[in-house]
This record gives structure tokens, sequence and C-alpha cells, in this order.
């Protein structure tokens, strides 16, 4: 049996009668990016924590923060998703297990923490390999200047790193935004769980997943142009990494 192609469902009214089938696919990707970027923002802040812990001379809290690392970076995503969405709530104490259940966007809050935690493990790291590459008089020139540890990392260590990992940070971003596509199992209708919904009421399975592909696309290459402009501004003479210019994004 021939398959029969209709791009025109995206017009036609979806079966709960709120919008269209493109109002699906449109609320869908509004979910994607909230839960992308409130992800990344948890990323970014844990990471440069854990990244920074990790170059410390203290043994003991270089430990715990590898140990944080090695944790949420070799458990998969999926199983952490699921952790987070069936077991944790049963860890609480009871008020705050059946609190956790009860709200109407747990989905999305779990997916977020999820999310965050897993990539901040993969930004920590970033973080890590970013300081240490720093010549190590930049560290010197701050306890010269009278500065203390932290104020030496605040001003001159962690303002230079940043902006030399801008390209896998670039990556760790487009990863994100993918790795959302992972919280339809919990039940966050994000873009590719809309396009799923659309080819099992429509059937049309290729216009569905196809307009879901075109439009992850879009999104990742305006991620990337807008990343390049800002790794060009930031760029720091002699620490350019190779990858930002061979397109290792």
């Amino acid at each position: 049996m021939n398959y029969h192609w209709n791009w025109h469902i995206f017009w036609e009214i979806s079966p709960d009668g709120v919008g269209t089938y493109l109002d699906t696919l449109w609320s869908g990707l509004v979910w994607t990016l909230a839960t992308a970027g409130s992800a990344w923002i948890l990323a970014l802040a844990i990471g440069f924590v854990v990244g920074t812990i990790r170059t410390l001379p203290n043994k003991w809290v270089v430990g715990v923060a590898n140990a944080y690392v090695e944790l949420f970076r070799n458990i998969p995503l999926l199983v952490q998703m699921f952790l987070w969405f069936f077991v944790m709530p049963e860890l609480l104490p009871q008020a705050g297990g059946d609190w956790l259940k009860s709200l109407p966007n747990a989905p999305f809050i779990t997916a977020v923490l999820c999310l965050g935690t897993f990539t901040s493990s993969r930004v920590a790291i970033q973080v890590t390999t970013g300081i240490q590459a720093l010549p190590r008089g930049q560290k010197m020139a701050g306890t010269a200047l009278g500065l203390t540890l932290p104020q030496t990392y605040r001003f001159i260590l962690l303002p230079m790193a940043a902006r030399v990992i801008l390209p896998p940070l670039t990556s760790e971003f487009l990863n994100i935004i993918k790795n959302s596509s992972v919280a339809l199992t919990i039940g966050l209708v994000e873009l590719t769980a809309s396009a799923r919904a659309i080819q099992e009421f429509s059937f049309q399975v290729f216009e569905a997943f196809s307009a879901a592909t075109i439009i992850y696309i879009v999104v990742n290459l305006c991620v990337v142009v807008l990343m390049h402009m800002i790794e060009r501004k930031v760029a720091i003479p002699g620490f350019i990494v190779a990858g930002s210019k061979s397109g290792g994004h």
C-alpha cells in the first residue's frame, strides 16, 4: 500500500480542539526551549562551581567534586530521568514526596533537574580543563597583586577560562536541547512528544517527524550562529580553541 502524503495536516484541527496540529508543534517547541534553557542555567551554575572546586589544592573537596562528576556522567540519561521522576519522590519525607508528585508541572521540573545535573557534570569537566589550560603565571600574578585565592578565581581565572571554553560549551548547549527529547518518557509534551502525538492521531508519521527534525535543525543552527558571534567578540588572542574554527560543534 502506497503512503499518502499530506502536508496540509498541520493546518487541520487537532483532536483536542485547542488548535491546529501546527499549534501542537509550536507548543512542543516552547516546552523544549523552556526545558533546555532552564536546565542550561542550572548546569552552568553547578558546573562552574564543581569544575572550580576540582582545581583547588584541598584533596578532600576535590574528591567530593570528582565523585559528583563521575556519578552523573556515568549513569545513562534515561535512567537518571526515571530515577528523578519515580524514585526521588519516594525517598523524600511523605509530605514532600506527595507534594512533588501532585505538582501539575512535575514532569517539567523533573526534566530540568535531571538535564541540569547530568549536563553540569560535563560542564564541570570543561571548566576544570579551561582553568588548567591557563598559564600558571595567571594564578601567580593574582597572588603577587595581593588577591586571595577566591579573588584570584573570581577576577582572573574564571573570566579567562569561561572565554576559552566557549566552543565546547556550545556543544553542550546543543546536546541539552537534543537531550530534552528524553523527557517525553516521563510525560513532558515537548517537541518530540508533540510530533509523536500528531503521528498517533493523524497517522502522518513522516510529515510529523520531518517537521520536528527541521525545527531541531533550525534551532540548533541559530544556537551555533549566536555562539560563534559571542566567541568572536570575547576571543582572547593566543587562547583560541581550534575546534571553534573547524566546525567542531
